[in-house]
C-alpha cells in the first residue's frame, strides 16, 4: 500500500508492522501522535496505554522487555528527564525483547521549556541513538532499531525533531504485522543489579559500544566528492541538500543517521582528503565534538566550522536560508568566490498564545485573583494550557519550571518569604504525573501553601488524552477513576474546597476568599470539563445597553471578545463557548445569552 504519513504516524505504522507488543508513554508535543496512531491498531499480542508519567512508562516497557516482548516508550525531550533514572540503570542491567525509547526533541522550541538534545543522553547513557531525517527514513529504521536492541541487549534511543515528527511523506509498504512469540520471563541473577555486578556490566557495556560501531556505521553515508566536507544529520541534512544546489561539486556530505556511537575509521576515511569540515546540526554540537575528538586523537589537522567558532547558532531551528547564509559566510572567509544566494525568509507576524474562549482555567485564575485582590501573593505555575495564566490580563503565574514544580517551588518560596501568601496552580494530568509527591511533602513538612488543581477532566494541551482522574483508558474503556480530592484526603489534608468555575463568579470569589483567610495548607479543586470537549448549547452577544467601556475584554482577555473597525466591542459567536464569564463583569446588563439553534 502507499500512504501519506506524518513522521510520528510513520513510526507508529512501522512499530506495529515490526511486531511491537507493548506501547506506553506520556503525551507531550511533538511526540503524541505515535500513540494516538497506534491506539487505532489492535491485535491479540498488542497492548497500548497512556501512563501517568514517563518514568512509569519506561519501567513498564522494561518489565515487558524482560519477558521477551518488543516494547516502546514514547515521550518528548523533557519527558526523558523524568525517565532518566530507569534509562541509566537499563543501560547497565540490559533488556531481553527489543526496547526502543522514542524521544521527540523540540528545537525552537515550539512547545517546551528547553531545547535539550537527546543525542547527549545517548552519550551520557552509553546507548545507540538513531536520528532519522524524514518520515520515510524513520519508518525504515524501526526494524534495525529493534534488531540492534535485541542483539546487544540494550535499549535504543530513537530521536526525532519537531519538523520530522510533523512533516508528511508518501511511503510505500506492505501492511503485514510480524508475529513473534513472547517467550516469557526467565529468572536470571543479572536482572538484580548490585554494585559489584554493576561494575562488571559497565565494562560489558563499553565493549558492546565498541562492537556495534562498524555495524551502525552502515546507516551513515557519504555523498559527493567535493573537497569541502559537510557533516550533518536529522532534518539538517535536507536543509544542506537544498542550500548547496548550484554548487554541489564543491562539497561532499557525511550524513549521520546513528549519532552515537561513531566509527572512527568511517570518519577518518571521509575526512582524509578534505580541505575543511563544516558541521550543520540543530541544538548541541554533538557531531562536531565527536568528529573533532576522533580527528584530534588520530593526529588529523583540518579547518573546522560549526557552533564552537560561532558560524552555526547554538539555539533555535535551522532552515534552508540560515544554512545557505552559513555557507556563504564560511566560504567568503576562506577566500572562495561564491555568489550570495541568501535571501531573508518571509516574516510571519507573531501572535500571543492565549487560553481558548470559554476555557474554565480563565475563570479559575480570575476567581483566585479577585479573591486575593490587594494581598501580597506569589502565584506558582506549572506545565500545561494553564501556563498561559502568565499572560495579561490574567497575570496569575509568576513562576514555571517543570512538571509538578508549582507545588514544590511554592514550598521553597514560603520557607524563604513567610510574609507572603503562596498559591500554586497545577493541572489535573500534571498533578497525577508529578504533583502528588509535592503535596505529600507539603503535608509532611507543614508547608502552609494553597494548591489549586485545575481539573478540566482531560490532558488538554496535547490532544485530550485520558488520565487517572477521568477513569477512562486509552480506548475509552473503563479503568478505575482516581479522585483528586480523595488523594488529598488520603494524605491527610483537611482543608479541601471543590468549585465549579462556571458557577456564579461573585459567590466563588467569596468562597475562595474565605478559604484563603487562614495561612494553612489547603487544596482547591476547580473542576469543569474542557470547553473544547463539549458541544455548545448557547453563546453570548452584546446588546444595545453596551457603553463600550471594554471592561469585559480588558479583564478576561477572552479571544471571543473583539473590536470592530469602529472600535466597538462584539462577541464572535463562532468562538464563544457560552461560559458567561464576561457577563460577570458587565455593569450595564449589556451581555445576554443566546440559545444555540440545532
Amino acid at each position: 500500500m502507499k500512504k501519506v504519513l506524518m513522521g510520528n504516524e510513520a513510526v507508529a505504522y512501522s512499530l506495529f508492522i515490526n511486531g511491537v507488543n507493548v506501547v506506553v508513554g506520556y503525551p507531550g508535543t511533538p511526540s503524541t501522535e505515535v500513540i494516538e496512531t497506534l491506539k487505532d491498531f489492535q491485535d491479540e499480542d498488542f497492548y497500548v496505554e497512556w501512563s501517568t508519567n514517563e518514568k512509569v512508562a519506561l519501567e513498564i516497557a522494561a518489565g515487558a522487555s524482560l519477558a521477551g516482548a518488543r516494547t516502546v516508550a514514547t515521550m518528548k525531550q523533557v519527558g526523558l528527564n523524568v525517565a532518566a533514572d530507569p534509562l541509566l540503570s537499563l543501560s547497565v542491567v540490559g533488556v531481553e525483547g527489543g526496547l526502543i525509547v522514542f524521544v521527540a526533541d523540540d528545537p525552537g522550541p515550539h512547545s517546551s521549556q528547553t531545547e535539550q538534545d537527546t543525542r547527549n543522553f545517548a552519550r551520557f547513557c552509553n546507548l545507540p541513538v538513531f536520528d532519522p531525517s524524514s518520515p520515510k527514513e524513520a519508518f525504515e529504521l524501526i526494524k534495525p532499531a529493534f534488531e540492534i536492541s535485541e542483539k546487544y541487549k540494550l535499549p535504543v534511543l530513537f530521536r526525532m525533531t519537531t519538523r520530522v515528527c510533523h512533516s508528511n511523506q508518501s511511503i510505500e509498504f506492505e501492511f503485514k504485522r510480524e508475529k513473534r512469540k513472547i517467550k516469557g520471563f526467565e529468572k536470571k541473577p543479572e536482572w538484580v543489579i548490585l554494585p559489584a555486578l554493576s561494575y562488571i556490566k559497565h565494562m560489558e557495556l563499553e565493549q558492546k559500544l565498541q562492537d556495534m560501531k562498524k555495524e551502525l556505521s552502515a546507516y551513515n553515508r557519504i555523498e559527493g566528492r567535493g573537497k569541502i566536507g559537510i557533516v550533518t544529520g536529522g532534518i539538517s541534512y535536507f536543509y544542506v541538500k537544498e542550500a548547496i544546489k548550484g554548487f554541489e561539486d564543491l562539497f561532499s556530505i557525511l550524513k549521520i543517521t546513528v549519532a552515537h556511537p561513531l566509527d572512527e575509521g568511517f570518519i577518518l576515511e571521509f575526512a582524509k582528503d578534505k580541505e575543511m569540515l563544516i558541521f550543520i546540526e540543530e541544538l548541541d554540537p554533538v557531531l562536531e565534538e565527536e568528529v573533532k575528538l576522533i580527528l584530534f586523537e588520530n593526529g588529523r589537522i583540518i579547518s573546522t566550522y560549526g557552533k564552537r567558532n560561532g558560524y552555526v547558532p547554538f539555539a533555535g531551528e535551522l532552515d534552508v536560508d540560515k544554512v545557505r547564509s552559513i555557507f556563504y559566510k564560511i566560504l567568503t572567509d576562506e577566500g572562495f568566490l561564491v555568489k550570495n544566494t541568501f535571501t531573508d525568509g518571509l516574516q510571519i507576524p507573531k501572535r500571543q498564545a492565549q487560553l481558548c474562549a470559554g476555557c474554565p482555567h480563565r475563570n479559575s485564575f480570575l476567581i483566585v485573583k479577585y479573591a486575593m485582590k490587594g494581598k501580597d501573593v506569589i502565584f506558582t505555575g506549572d506545565i500545561g494550557c494553564y501556563t498561559l495564566g502568565f499572560a495579561k490580563p490574567i497575570s496569575t503565574t509568576d513562576t514555571c519550571l517543570c512538571m509538578g514544580a508549582s507545588i514544590t517551588m511554592a514550598q521553597g518560596l514560603k520557607i524563604a518569604d513567610r510574609s507572603k501568601k503562596v498559591i500554586a496552580f497545577i493541572g489535573d494530568s500534571t498533578f497525577f504525573h508529578s504533583g502528588i509527591t509535592g503535596l505529600v511533602n507539603s503535608y509532611y513538612n507543614r508547608h502552609n501553601i494553597t494548591i489549586c488543581i485545575l481539573d478540566n477532566l482531560t490532558t488538554g494541551m496535547t490532544g485530550f488524552q485520558p488520565h487517572p482522574g477521568t477513569g477512562k483508558k486509552i480506548y475509552g474503556e473503563e479503568g478505575r477513576k482516581v479522585s483528586i480530592e480523595g488523594i488529598a484526603k488520603g494524605i491527610g489534608v483537611e482543608r479541601i474546597l471543590v468549585i465549579d468555575p462556571y458557577s456564579d463568579f461573585t459567590e466563588n470569589v467569596d468562597k475562595v476568599r474565605e478559604f484563603l483567610k487562614d495561612d494553612e495548607l489547603g487544596v482547591i479543586v476547580f473542576r469543569r470539563e474542557c470547553a473544547n470537549l463539549k458541544s455548545r448549547e448557547s453563546y453570548f452577544k452584546i446588546n444595545q445597553n453596551c457603553s463600550n467601556c471594554k471592561v469585559c475584554l480588558q479583564v478576561t482577555g477572552c479571544p471571543a471578545l473583539n473590536e470592530d473597525e469602529n472600535g466597538n466591542i462584539f462577541i464572535d459567536s463562532t468562538l464563544c463557548n457560552g461560559c458567561g464569564l464576561c457577563k460577570s463583569f458587565c455593569r450595564y446588563s449589556a451581555i445576554e445569552k443566546v440559545i444555540k439553534d440545532d
